[in-house]
C-alpha cells in the first residue's frame, strides 16, 4: 500500500499501481454489495489517493467492482440512522462550503494535465458516480451503462465538479435536459452525444480499457503532460491566444529536451 492510504479499505476502495500496466494504477469502488453507493469517507479516500499518486503513475483507470459503476451518494446518508462511521456536514455549518471543497478534491486531481485519467464503466454511474466518470479525461463503456444525474430530483445541484465537463461535451441544452429530467442515457447515446469514447461488450471492458491504456503509456510523459495542458486551455481561448499558447508550449518542451540532452554524458 502507498503511503498515507492506509485506510482505504474503510472507504470502500482499492488502489492498485501496475495494474494494468507498469506506468498505470487503477482506483476500484468497492463497496459492491451497494452498488459502489459513495460516501464522504470514499470521496475523501479519492483525494488521498491523488494527494499520495506515485510519479511514475501516469495512467489512472476508475472502475467499480462488480455489475455496477457506482449508484451514486448512498441514499442511506439522509436518513436518520445515516451509515455507521460516516458524516455529512450541514448546509447550517458556516464551513458548509469548504466541506464540499474537501471532497470535490476527490474529483478535480484527474484532470491533471500529468495523468490522463480513464473511467471504465459498467452498469450503472448514476448521480455522484457519473460525475466521477465525467471528472475523467476519457471514459469507455460497457454495452449495460446507464448514466444519469440525478441529483436535482433529490433536491440537491450536481456539485462534485461535473456541470462543467458535462455542459463542454453536450452543450448547455442538453445538460440542462439530462440534469432536469433526470433520465437513464444509454451507452449508445452516451456514444452520439461524446460522453463515451469506446463502447465494448461487457465481457471486453477490461481488456478494452487495458489497450488503451497501453497506447496512452506509449507517448513520451513529458510530451502527454504538455499536450493535455495545452488542450485543457483550448476551450477558453480565442484562435490567436490558443496559437500563443502552441507556440509557448512547444518552445518550453523543445528546450526542456535540449537542456536534457546538454546534461547527459
Amino acid at each position: 500500500m502507498t503511503a498515507g492510504l492506509a485506510g482505504l479499505e474503510q472507504a470502500g476502495l482499492r488502489f492498485d499501481v501496475g495494474v494494468p500496466a507498469p506506468g498505470a494504477a487503477t482506483i476500484t469502488l468497492d463497496r459492491s454489495q451497494r452498488r459502489n453507493a459513495m460516501t464522504p469517507r470514499m470521496w475523501h479516500g479519492l483525494a488521498a489517493v491523488g494527494q499520495a499518486l506515485p510519479p511514475e503513475v501516469r495512467v489512472v483507470v476508475v472502475q467499480g467492482a462488480g455489475p455496477s459503476f457506482s449508484a451514486g451518494i448512498d441514499l442511506r446518508l439522509f436518513t436518520p440512522d445515516g451509515v455507521p462511521g460516516e458524516s455529512v456536514a450541514s448546509a447550517a455549518d458556516p464551513g458548509f462550503e469548504e466541506w464540499i471543497a474537501s471532497v470535490q478534491a476527490g474529483f478535480t486531481w484527474l484532470r491533471d494535465p500529468g495523468i490522463v485519467s480513464v473511467a471504465a464503466v459498467r452498469g450503472h454511474a448514476i448521480g455522484a458516480g457519473f460525475q466521477l466518470a465525467l471528472s475523467c479525461d476519457l471514459r469507455v463503456l460497457a454495452e449495460d451503462a446507464q448514466l444519469c444525474m440525478k441529483e436535482p430530483a433529490l433536491g440537491l445541484v450536481p456539485d462534485l465538479t461535473g456541470t462543467k465537463p458535462l455542459v463542454d461535451i453536450v452543450g448547455l441544452p442538453r445538460a440542462l435536459e439530462l440534469c432536469l429530467t433526470g433520465r437513464n442515457v444509454g451507452a449508445a447515446e452516451a456514444a452520439q452525444l461524446g460522453l463515451a469514447e469506446l463502447v465494448v461488450p461487457g465481457p471486453d471492458l477490461d481488456a478494452a480499457v487495458a489497450d488503451l491504456v497501453a497506447a496512452l503509456l506509449t507517448v513520451e510523459p513529458a510530451v502527454a503532460r504538455a499536450t493535455k495542458n495545452l488542450l485543457q486551455q483550448a476551450p477558453g481561448n480565442d484562435t490567436d491566444q490558443q496559437a500563443a499558447a502552441e507556440r509557448r508550449a512547444q518552445a518550453a518542451l523543445q528546450q526542456a529536451r535540449l537542456a536534457g540532452e546538454s546534461r547527459s554524458p
